[in-house]
């Protein structure tokens, strides 16, 4: 695209307004920060001009693409330069995406991102001349991805920025000076020298807490009593000046009050004072208490008014209790943004934030103001000094904690050190466009033009990322829209059910962008079963057909498939795919008649030749039903006729299914194996964890990968099995109803009449257990806590085949909201009815 011919973005404002995620901003500001058309501070409005440029529309008579999931070596490159450029809650290394959007695009593809974090899937994608549209909801993600994606002049920008704390260190420079004095001992063995007085450059001075006895009611300095020989912090220690003996945890804060003229009112602080210094003099580090000299300039500086502009920003909008990061211990009175700093470092940031604002080219411009930002790493309140290792450690990740022993480091020094990184770096492409915008509206994106997609989305609770990243979003003037944030937060008032219903209107989205048999690829953090087991749900009700799950192994560098459903005691790969057009065609054309063969073939083709779970019976039924269901198509196979189905059309080796040509493959890969990858596969059942019946099934039909006592099972099936609302029945009543007992040891049916066999059996134990459920909803006054969910998915399916849509809802009527949201299967067959009883 041409910068210098598109359409001012001022004009175009009120086309993206109302797309989901528009930030909390004035114009002037969004206008200020963007970079169009490769960057707005806003949804992107020139992105449809990016795919018709860069994009090749998708054929489908003429498409011969085919993938399956990627499975190999990755590496992390944690070391990368452009990694380390912007700190952020979390990101995936450059060089780990590579290697699956070089698995799975082709030279020029278009590469998506819709939680784009920092960018590194663009970064990825430039490194293998792929293009890429990054995404975020977060203003600060969405400007830190066009930053490090967009190219930049370097020797402009070392000129400016090193011009810039030149300034600033000539107009403030004295408030990070210390008097040096010769009778100091220098840090690690370094020469004593002169008597003169000499002024030393601060590097940081670590501020402590000042406690209050709760006995002699006298203050105390907590860095002065409260830590031992080693400098850890204690749980008790004796009072100063009553040899009182204090619990830390129940012990009084001394407060401060002070009139705040940013807000114009008083406010309550911990009192703290300054303990230790670390200066630099003639290139040796000294460390020293603060004298006179050093309190008569924190003294000075609170006396004087800060002549920039600077954030004051309520956190939040709220003020106290302003999100799930908010705790009483450690925020007390810390209502406003400019309340994480010190008065001192605030004033210079401010002052070059100010001077950053008067650059007149927007692209080096808004590349100081990412290096400025990557500086606030460690220029608040919340960086934390531990005296047992004798540095300052950075902020406690995921959280905005403050620490009783704050480090206060010098803006001078770090932000050099910040430059520094930046002149390592060197970003020279146009090949990428960001926006800034709810991936659950993606309406600026055409449908079927996107060639891949690579997310690290937020899972669950995991980490409050607006709450995060508001404050560095406040000196840039935008702030989150959090009302689509997809996020499990009791101040949002968001929910399991909520954060679920947002991921799922994102994966709907990001179907409708995605070309046709294309993939897309997710990484997974949550090690809680109903984060991962709603993430499924979503990806499937939005209609992807997941193929693999894979764990990513971080010592070894490697992803490798997992042999057993709802592991998430590691790092996670989910690969999906979206259905082939033709056959997502005819199957609306013949409401999915006489397609059964046809879904099962698709699915076989897109999973790897292996040993993979998806390739079970099980689980292949199990997307076919919630396919057919999610489109509200008749379902003509139960799951006994389905199996038959199987072996009529399809070749079943060591439990898992294949087409005829993909059989004799399975056996060549299969003897190719060495020892240790055979052991490797049969470790894979012991990194997954039971959360339902289906998967509990599952994990005893892979660890049955030979006949085993039942002692052995129970033990290793006890690791695993996790609590739920499922009635799973007991271990020994699934195996007895679900496996052939031989010599005194269970094994796997083998023989086509003991697998009809057993499901006629289960069939029967299912229908019992159904009707009862029914009873129990028909007769009964009160909700039903515990379901049997087999025996309500079996039931509900055959009532669906009956037309009977009253008794499902009658059930479903009955059912607490958590047990019908714990499962997209049991959605599905309840919307669908209410949809069938209403139209």
């Amino acid at each position: 695209m041409d910068k210098d011919n598109v359409e001012p973005l001022e004009n175009l404002l009120d086309e993206v307004r109302d797309i989901d995620g528009f930030p909390i901003a004035n114009d002037e500001d969004i206008l200020e920060l963007s970079d169009p058309p490769y960057y707005t501070a806003c949804p992107n409005p020139y992105i449809k001009d990016f795919i018709e440029e860069h994009g090749k529309p998708y054929d489908p008579e003429n498409d011969d693409y085919e993938r399956k999931p990627f499975v190999g070596d990755v590496s992390e490159g944690k070391n990368d330069p452009i990694y380390m450029l912007h700190s952020y809650p979390t990101k995936v290394p450059p060089r780990a995406i590579e290697k699956y959007i070089e698995h799975y695009t082709n030279y020029n593809d278009i590469v998506f991102d819709g939680f784009s974090g920092t960018g590194m899937t663009g970064v990825a994608a430039n490194r293998i001349d792929r293009k890429c549209i990054l995404n975020d909801l977060s203003p600060l993600a969405s400007f830190i991805s066009y930053n490090i994606n967009v190219s930049v002049d370097n020797t402009k920008f070392n000129k400016e920025a090193n011009k810039i704390l030149n300034e600033v260190k000539e107009e403030l420079g004295w408030m990070f000076k210390t008097k040096h004095r010769a009778n100091i001992k220098p840090r690690a063995n370094q020469p004593l020298f002169d008597n003169k007085l000499q002024k030393g450059e601060v590097q940081y001075i670590v501020w402590s807490h000042i406690y209050i006895c709760s006995y002699c009611e006298r203050e105390h300095i907590l860095w002065n009593h409260g830590l031992d020989k080693n400098g850890k912090l204690q749980d008790e220690y004796e009072c100063p000046h009553c040899d009182a003996i204090i619990d830390r945890k129940n012990v009084k804060k001394a407060i401060v009050s002070f009139y705040d003229t940013s807000i114009g009112k008083n406010v309550e602080h911990v009192k703290q004072t300054p303990v230790l210094i670390n200066y630099e003099y003639k290139g040796n580090r000294y460390e020293k208490e603060p004298d006179e000299y050093d309190l008569e300039i924190i003294n000075k500086i609170n006396e004087m008014e800060v002549p920039y502009w600077y954030p004051s920003d309520l956190i939040m909008k709220k003020g106290e209790n302003w999100g799930d990061t908010w705790r009483s211990g450690y925020h007390l009175g810390i209502t406003n943004v400019h309340h994480f700093y010190t008065k001192r470092n605030i004033w210079i940031l401010a002052s070059v934030r100010d001077k950053i604002d008067k650059i007149k080219f927007t692209r080096v411009k808004n590349y100081l103001l990412n290096w400025f930002t990557a500086g606030q790493s460690r220029l608040h309140r919340m960086n934390r000094y531990m005296k047992q290792h004798n540095r300052h450690v950075g902020p406690l990740s995921g959280t905005l904690y403050i620490s009783p022993f704050q480090a206060e480091i010098s803006p001078f020094y770090f932000l050099n050190v910040k430059l520094s990184k930046y002149n390592n770096v060197i970003i020279n492409n146009t090949n990428t466009a960001v926006s800034n915008q709810s991936s659950s509206d993606l309406i600026n994106i055409p449908d079927n033009s996107i060639d891949y997609i690579f997310i690290d989305p937020p899972f669950g609770d995991n980490l409050m990322y607006s709450e995060l990243n508001f404050i560095i979003e406040s000196w840039v003037k935008i702030n989150e829209n959090i009302k689509n944030e997809a996020i499990i937060n009791k101040s949002q008032n968001k929910d399991l059910e909520e954060y679920t219903n947002l991921m799922h209107k994102s994966f709907k989205e990001l179907y409708r962008i995605l070309k046709p048999n294309r993939w897309i690829t997710i990484e997974f953090h949550n090690s809680k079963a109903s984060v991962w087991n709603g993430i499924q749900e979503a990806l499937n009700r939005a209609g992807f057909i997941i193929a693999q799950v894979s764990v990513l192994d971080k010592k070894k560098g490697t992803v490798k498939q997992l042999y057993s459903p709802g592991a998430v005691k590691n790092d996670l790969v989910i690969s999906a795919y979206k259905p082939k057009k033709e056959f997502e065609e005819k199957f609306l054309r013949n409401d999915g008649k006489g397609m059964e063969v046809d879904f099962v073939k698709q699915q076989l083709e897109h999973l790897p030749i292996s040993t993979n779970i998806e390739r079970t019976e099980k689980m292949l039924y199990s997307k076919m039903l919630a396919h057919y269901v999610e489109n509200g198509f008749k379902i003509k196979y139960n799951a006994s006729n389905f199996y038959n189905l199987l072996h009529d059309n399809f070749i079943e080796r060591d439990g898992y299914w294949f087409m005829e040509e993909q059989a004799e493959e399975y056996g060549n890969w299969k003897s190719s194996l060495k020892l240790d990858e055979l052991e490797d596969i049969k470790k894979g059942n012991q990194v997954m964890f039971v959360i339902d019946e289906k998967s509990a099934l599952t994990w005893i039909y892979n660890f049955l990968d030979e006949p085993k006592e039942y002692s052995e099972i129970y033990t290793n099936y006890e690791q695993i099995a996790t609590r739920t609302d499922d009635e799973i029945p007991e271990l020994r009543e699934l195996l007895d109803n679900n496996f052939v007992i031989e010599d005194g040891k269970y094994r796997r049916p083998q023989t086509k009449q003991e697998r009809t066999k057993i499901e006629q059996n289960r069939e029967k134990e299912l229908d019992r257990a159904w009707k009862e459920l029914l009873s129990r909803a028909k007769n009964g006054r009160r909700k039903i806590k515990n379901v049997r969910k087999e025996a309500m998915i079996h039931g509900f399916t055959k009532y669906y085949q009956e037309e009977n849509y009253e008794d499902i809802i009658t059930v479903a009527d009955r059912l607490y909201t958590s047990t019908l949201e714990s499962s997209g299967d049991i959605l599905d067959f309840v919307d669908i009815a209410r949809m069938k009883l209403e139209g």
